[in-house]
């Protein structure tokens, strides 16, 4: 049985943590939302357990990241140790300026929880859970989505301006698109247990890859009284077997666990893959998360690259629904995201080779050569400051079409900074998901910018006195980043990426968008986008 039509601006299938960052974004900004869950609640197994910095900055932009912080672990080190247990690589990862710890480990179910209570703050957003998409139809001017109550068995028929496939790996969406997903599957496959702590014990104070030959092994350390192991399936085992409580007590007390410790909640087997989505946007559906892109989990970045989806085609499709931007800005995401996210890919499988090896001679020359490498200042500064750490910076995209500066398509850092109401916030606080102007120096008038409602902001050295229209660099910060970059004016999407920056005299290039203003972040007053008008 089919139930009247119900239209919305974007439908989003899948409502784990790229799903549901997605709903919250564009809650915030007033989109007509629906999203589609085939579970009935959030899944109990916490398959990522790490995140960063970048990735709680997107969560600041929706209003949770110090609640998200309030049940996660920051600061711990991480320790790659031989097979008795001595450190060969030691991390403590820096910050790389975003303005929140460089890694947090995390509960996910919790973490999730938190995200779906965010949404229950926009009336703009539906949730259909216990739902499963069955049927998804496009043409020039919307998307048709069939959904099916899997409690009364009752169909659903939404219509959307645009789709946002966050339906995992195994995205149903994405095989009937007929996308490629290209890459490998490796051989290996690990079996993950998750535990509740009971009594904690001294070597609980970081992560731990015991990177020995005979069977490698993730010790992991994750909030809320939680503790996880990995361990790879070794030839001939039964991976049945291994999923058993006695076989699971034999590898955790291997590392001096007991009974006394640790209750098993959980234990699974899975396979590591590197794959990538042919295109992440076909017509006005578009991929993100794993249906988009699949890694390994060494740089615990997986999920992190899929919120990184979010951000960036969320503000993107909300300025396409208002008038604002054209329609193939779209296509700005796949070609801003993919390079990122395989640059990522490829550190976590250089990584993963290191914890991985498997042969004794060569994981004695490993051990030595990090040992001797970490005594060399240069090299240690590199590992401990991520200078390996694929940073988010784009090379095409929607940035200014002239290019030039060296300050296009990279990220702004956010420092603390002062209001001219003498508050104390962070940058994006400030700017509040808006296009914005930022210069140092003496305002000039920039009247393309300026007619277009777009804020205008004057950056002033820490101790000045705040002023109307003002922001003070307390941490030093944004003047020297801007001095290192040879700008004096910066003109930024609304993910502070620099779209276009200028020097001295010269001017900035007009804005990408139309005659319509920029709609502020959280009105919820858009108008009906004219594709889903019934």
């Amino acid at each position: 049985m089919t139930t009247e039509l119900h239209d919305y601006d974007v439908i989003i299938v899948g409502y784990g943590p790229v799903g549901v960052t997605a709903a919250n974004l564009l809650g915030g900004m007033g989109v007509r939302v629906a999203v589609i869950e085939r579970d009935a609640s959030i899944y109990p197994r916490a398959r990522a357990i790490s995140t960063d910095e970048e990735t709680i900055r997107i969560w600041q932009g929706i209003g949770l990241a110090e609640r998200l912080k309030e049940d996660m672990l920051a600061g711990l080190p991480i320790d790659f140790v031989d097979t008795r247990g001595r450190s060969f690589l030691s991390l403590a990862p820096a910050p790389r300026g975003n303005g929140h710890p460089p890694q947090l480990f995390i509960y996910q179910p919790a973490m999730e929880q938190v995200l779906r209570d965010g949404v229950d703050r926009y009336p703009n957003v539906e949730i259909l859970l216990g739902h499963d998409c069955e049927l998804v139809e496009q043409d020039s001017d919307s998307v048709t989505v069939t959904a099916r109550d899997l409690t009364d068995d009752t169909l659903r028929t939404l219509r959307g301006a645009y789709l946002i496939a966050a339906d995992g790996g195994s995205s149903s969406i994405r095989t009937g698109l007929g996308v490629g997903f290209d890459g490998r599957t490796y051989h290996d496959r690990w079996v993950v247990i998750d535990t509740k702590v009971k009594r904690g014990w001294d070597t609980v104070d970081r992560l731990r890859f015991h990177c020995d030959p005979a069977r490698p092994a993730v010790d992991c350390p994750t909030p809320l009284d939680h503790h996880r192991w990995e361990f790879p399936v070794l030839p001939g085992e039964d991976e049945q077997d291994l999923l058993s409580h006695d076989y699971i007590w034999r590898l955790l007390r291997r590392y001096g666990r007991t009974t006394d410790e640790v209750e098993i909640l959980r234990a699974v087997v899975y396979s590591h893959h590197v794959r990538f989505a042919a295109q992440w946007r076909v017509g006005r559906i578009f991929l993100a998360g794993d249906a988009a892109h699949a890694m390994p989990p060494w740089i615990g970045e997986g999920m992190s690259s899929g919120v990184r989806d979010a951000g960036n085609l969320c503000w993107k499709l909300a300025a396409v629904l208002r008038g604002e931007l054209p329609d193939d800005v779209l296509d700005s995401y796949e070609v801003e995201r993919k390079p990122h996210v395989r640059e990522m890919t490829a550190q976590a499988v250089r990584f993963g080779r290191i914890i991985t090896e498997r042969r004794p001679g060569l994981t004695s020359v490993r051990n030595a050569a990090f040992r001797v490498l970490m005594r060399v200042p240069a090299f240690r500064a590199y590992m401990q400051e991520a200078g390996w750490f694929p940073d988010t910076s784009y090379r095409k995209g929607l940035l200014d079409p002239t290019g030039g500066n060296r300050a296009v398509g990279k990220q702004l850092p956010q420092p603390w900074v002062q209001t001219d109401g003498g508050d104390h916030v962070r940058l994006d606080d400030v700017l509040a998901g808006r296009w914005a102007l930022l210069h140092t120096g003496p305002a000039r008038p920039w009247p393309a910018w300026a007619a277009r409602g777009i804020s205008c902001l004057q950056v002033t050295p820490a101790g000045s006195a705040p002023a109307p229209g003002t922001i003070v660099d307390d941490e030093d910060v944004l003047i020297p980043w801007m001095r290192q970059h040879h700008a004096t004016v910066l003109a930024l999407r609304p993910d502070v990426v620099v779209y276009a920056a200028a020097t001295g005299e010269a001017d900035l290039p007009r804005p990408p968008f139309g005659s319509a203003p920029q709609t502020p972040v959280g009105d919820q007053t858009l108008p009906p986008a004219a594709t889903t008008t019934p």
